[in-house]
């Protein structure tokens, strides 16, 4: 079933989880790169292009302005796959200026649309577009005689550059760091001191490749190109983890960024959530309190118990420690944790940090084996009260897997889960339209509903996401797809539609590739479908060693089917052994699914040594069990088993 405590994860550096990027982040200098972005926003004005690529190009023109500067062949490539006449064009006019004079680059300065009159183009003065070639024309304008010079030697170091080494896409551009602050446009006429202060203030970060590529760091990163890039990867880690860097070049990039600003509290949060996705416990949480160490440092520190300060950022800081170790199965640490972020809370009379700690305590209470439903239930009143709709929609859709495990009516939880979706809709809650309806998916499927589940399933994967995408990300790799694509599978192989599973698991692995953090949900479904396959195909040599695999996914679905393998061997004894420890196991769980698999394969047990009349009470209660739980395949299979008992039993 789709997890949902996983969404309570507070994320102080989102807002509705989206990581807003700055617009106009760009450098206060003209350099070769921007040059290169100004020809391109020519061609695009100046010449006629089909509607699907200047799409295209549109949405080319912010990353190319905020992000670091590419190299001329990265930048030529980007451009050839939206709109292969463009580059060319581009590429001309780069040849023009760069195998020219310096009157060449005068000239196509002077030939760009004026903002203030080009009404007709995307030079217009409100456009981006239009605002990139006004900042442009008016820091070019600025420049002294020298200057302009060392511009265009600049511009012809970094074209020619790309052609001394063809067979080299990451050429650097070496020469180029220490001149940059020769053109700053800010004041032209700066002291030596002036300049020092102004480094102070916006000190050139190391760069960061603002494409996911795993491309190498090539020279420095202004604080507003390392903003773009940390907000990038951030969104991208949320949304779309395969498009992100890969997590050792992604540390590689965050180390190099804190060692020239250990103070930058978004590298370190980001550093934090790198961290999580390799299961690095220690690097981590010692990322995480770094982060809001240096919130506080960079805060207001006279608001101790306001909405503002060290005080919000203390408490915020606790509740995140506490899900950290709560995510890592450190249960104690997690409700010490927990226990100082209501402590502080209470203290400063944060309702709303309040309520996401009422939440993580039932999370927690569930994750120990504790009851937690009142906890539930009095935090989805308290979510109300608060008009917090996301908190109170989570609580209840774990209301409703709480019900599910303990055997509700179906009707019972489809209507609790109704009332969710109306304020789903009403407040654009796409992420938990999306679990909602992958919830429901497996709460059929649980309940033997392979229609019901199936139309689920389909209704989520063909659903147009609300989230506003950005990156070019495509909404579909969130937990809640996974869920489903895992229920289609399983569906199609309980059919014998085994090439289709086979295109669905070909789909995930390229979705959620083996390091990703939902990748374990494929890899195990794969494992299950694979082993019954071999176990009905009587290959048990080759099933055998998928039950390693999947002890180390899940422990008790590894020792179920080890069980099988050694009931199919014929070592009934050890088969036997394990199924009672799982049995004490399960009902210690209270995993009902399980319990009743297990007695089937006990009274399976009996069966070979003619034990009939000690299979038939198992089975009775079995049945009495999944009717109970309202589990309706299940109890179909036991039924099945009760009848060839009984003709068994009477011959």
């Amino acid at each position: 079933m789709a997890s949902v405590h996983e969404s309570l994860y507070f994320n102080p550096m989102m807002t509705n989880g989206v990581v807003h990027a700055n617009v106009f982040g760009i450098k206060d200098w003209v350099s070769p790169y921007k040059i290169s972005v100004l020809a391109l926003l020519y061609e695009m004005t100046s010449s006629k292009i089909t509607l699907p690529e200047r799409r295209r190009l549109n949405k080319l023109i912010l990353p190319l302005q905020q992000g670091p500067d590419l190299t001329l062949g990265q930048f030529l490539k980007t451009v050839e796959e939206c709109c292969p006449q463009t580059a060319y064009a581009v590429k001309l006019r780069l040849h023009e200026m760069a195998d020219g004079e310096l009157k060449d680059m005068e000239y196509f300065f002077s030939t760009l649309p004026t903002p203030f009159s080009a009404f007709d183009s995307e030079a217009h003065k409100t456009s981006v577009v239009g605002l990139f070639m006004r900042h442009m024309l008016l820091a070019y304008n600025k420049l002294s005689f020298s200057q302009v010079y060392k511009l265009y030697k600049s511009l012809q170091h970094y074209y020619h550059s790309h052609y001394a080494k063809p067979t080299d896409g990451q050429v650097g551009l070496p020469a180029l760091a220490a001149d940059d602050s020769e053109m700053d446009l800010t004041s032209i006429e700066d002291t030596v001191g002036d300049r020092v202060d102004k480094e102070e203030l916006d000190a050139p970060l190391h760069e960061s490749e603002l494409r996911s590529d795993g491309t190498p760091s090539r020279g420095p990163l202004s604080q507003k190109q390392a903003e773009y890039f940390l907000a990038r990867q951030a969104y991208l880690l949320k949304n779309d983890e395969n498009k992100a860097l890969k997590p050792a070049a992604l540390q590689e990039e965050l180390n190099n960024m804190l060692k020239f600003n250990p103070d930058f509290a978004e590298a370190h949060y980001l550093n934090y959530l790198n961290s999580m996705r390799v299961q690095d416990i220690f690097l981590s949480a010692h990322s995480l309190l770094h982060y809001f160490d240096r919130l506080i440092l960079s805060g207001n520190e006279g608001k101790s118990n306001g909405d503002e300060g060290y005080g919000r950022s203390l408490r915020y800081a606790a509740l995140n420690l506490a899900s950290l170790h709560c995510r890592f199965g450190h249960y104690q640490l997690a409700d010490l944790a927990l226990q100082e972020a209501i402590r502080i809370a209470q203290e400063s009379n944060d309702h709303v940090c309040l309520q996401h700690c009422l939440s993580w305590l039932y999370t927690l209470e569930q994750r120990k084996g504790s009851e937690s439903t009142v906890l539930t239930q009095d935090s989805v009143k308290m979510a109300a009260h608060f008009c917090l709709p996301y908190l109170g929609s989570l609580d209840i859709q774990s209301l409703v897997q709480q019900g599910a495990m303990q055997g509700k009516a179906a009707h019972k939880l489809m209507d609790a889960l109704k009332d969710t979706e109306i304020l789903h809709w009403k407040h654009s809650l796409s992420e938990l339209i999306e679990i909602s309806l992958a919830q429901t998916t497996s709460i059929w499927r649980m309940y033997g509903k392979s229609t019901m589940a199936l139309q689920q399933a389909q209704l989520l994967l063909n659903m147009s996401s609300l989230e506003p995408v950005n990156f070019g990300v495509h909404q579909n790799n969130t937990e809640a797809f996974a869920v489903a694509l895992c229920h289609l599978a399983e569906l199609h192989a309980e059919q014998g539609l085994y090439n289709a599973t086979s295109e669905i698991f070909q789909h995930l692995k390229e979705q959620f590739p083996p390091h990703t953090q939902h990748s374990k949900l494929w890899m195990l479904c794969d494992l299950k479908i694979q082993f019954e396959r071999h176990m009905n195909d009587r290959k048990y040599h080759l099933a055998e060693p998928l039950v390693k695999a999947m002890s180390a996914l899940n422990k008790t679905e590894g020792l179920y089917r080890k069980a099988h393998v050694l009931k199919a061997l014929n070592r009934s004894t050890e088969a036997y052994s394990i199924l009672q420890q799982l049995q004490v196991h399960c009902e210690k769980t209270e995993c009902t699914e399980i319990i009743i698999r297990v007695m089937l394969s006990t009274a399976e047990l009996h069966w070979e040594s003619s034990g009939f009349s000690t299979a038939l009470p198992l089975l009775l209660q079995a049945l009495a069990l999944a009717r109970r739980h309202h589990l309706q395949s299940l109890a179909s299979e036991t039924i099945l088993h009760l009848a060839f008992t009984q003709v068994s039993h009477n011959k």
